[in-house]
């Protein structure tokens, strides 16, 4: 078996990494070609190219690479029609992936294509679905309320569950040996900063959140913050944070990482998957992200719900506070962090939606990546 996978983030590196090992427990001997990460590399893939070339978001940030971008495009559908895989998985990045789908498609019309992470078209622009079912035929879905949204676009749809759910988180030993090791007392406040894993999200939240932390301190003197980082945008972070009044360890390792989500009492976090993160390890959260104008006014237009944090939608609460375009603000932000590590009853209704949306996301069943695996193969299986 044959399978051509893409992905264009980290976040669609570690599903990738999951499903091929799920795939390789099924079906031994399968192959892997196409575009990913570290951790699909792990799993037996060599990228036709560095994965974080994709790494871009917003609507007017992604102009400046459009070329390249083209190039790469090109690229990829000439290469999976080359190979002729048995599938054409492509995860997340729609931008990208989708336009490599068509392009396969215009020249192998029955190519099988699945697409792992249904498009958020409860949150913003529906139309997305139907046109995504003009070169998709199966979606693996994260939510379990997504599969009736792409059934009605005519694509089928499993929910595979959320990876977060079946990661291998560190335990109370592992954070308490941490702290000790970076001289965090046990009663100190330890700050989780997550400013994103995209160069140019890192770069613009920059400066919002350094102010954030330092008026933080101001209110917390014995704060201390860390940042978790990936191996791409590492040497930046570490470059902008060794310029703020508060300077965070930066943390590379995957070890030292589980760790501090573990030790962690509160955490500021860009928008996007960390908040499941942060949930799975009961982490009190602020979110905060600022954009382009441009992207700001079109993505306000065009949405359908009044919040971007996954934990608030799975939970149908809106338990987790955020911050976002022209409100993200130190000092709103700030203010936000310290009732948190202050107040026990601000932290109450988080930890409930927390746990919420644990359950709902397949805390305890089998493992995401194996039950999209599944999926997979029961399409293949179901067109043949």
């Amino acid at each position: 078996m044959r399978v051509f996978l893409i992905a264009g983030e980290a976040s669609g590196d570690t599903l990738g990494a999951a499903l091929m090992a799920g795939l390789k427990t099924l079906v031994p001997g399968v192959e892997f070609h196409g575009v990913g990460g570290p951790r699909m590399a792990g799993e037996g893939l060599t990228s036709l190219f560095p994965m974080d070339e994709l790494s871009v978001m917003g609507l007017v940030e992604i102009l400046p690479k459009y070329r390249a971008l083209k190039r790469r495009i090109a690229e990829t559908a000439a290469e999976a029609l080359r190979l002729r895989p048995d599938v054409l998985l492509t995860i997340d990045s729609p931008d990208f992936c989708l336009r490599v789908a068509r392009a396969v498609r215009a020249e192998r019309p029955d190519q099988k294509t699945v697409h792992y992470v249904a498009p958020t078209v409860w949150a913003w622009r529906p139309g997305r679905a139907a046109k995504m079912a003009e070169v998709i035929d199966h979606v693996l879905a994260l939510f379990p309320f997504e599969p009736p949204y792409m059934e009605a676009a005519g694509m089928s749809c499993d929910f595979v569950g959320h990876p977060v759910v079946a990661a291998g988180w560190a335990g109370k030993g592992e954070a308490a040996a941490f702290r000790k090791r970076l001289g965090i007392g046990a009663e100190q406040p330890l700050l989780l900063c997550l400013p994103g894993s995209r160069r140019g999200e890192v770069t613009r939240l920059a400066p919002r959140f350094s102010e954030a932390i330092t008026q933080l301190r101001d209110r917390e003197p014995s704060l201390r913050a860390v940042i978790p980082t990936v191996p791409s945008v590492a040497p930046l972070v570490r470059g902008i944070v060794a310029r703020w009044p508060v300077v965070p360890e930066v943390l590379e390792a995957e070890g030292d990482r589980l760790a501090a989500f573990a030790a962690a009492d509160v955490a500021l976090a860009a928008s996007g998957t960390v908040s499941l993160e942060l949930a799975a390890n009961r982490v009190p959260m602020v979110i905060a992200h600022d954009f382009n104008r441009l992207t700001w006014w079109m993505m306000k237009r065009a949405a359908l719900i009044d919040t971007v944090t996954l934990v608030n939608i799975v939970s149908e609460t809106r338990a987790v506070p955020e911050y976002l375009g022209p409100a993200c603000r130190p000092r709103l932000i700030a203010g936000a962090l310290a009732r948190l590590i202050d107040d026990i009853h601000a932290r109450a209704p988080q930890i409930e939606a927390m746990e919420v949306t644990m359950e709902r996301l397949g805390r305890g069943g089998e493992a995401p990546g194996l039950r999209a695996a599944r999926s997979v193969l029961s399409l293949l299986e179901g067109m043949a």
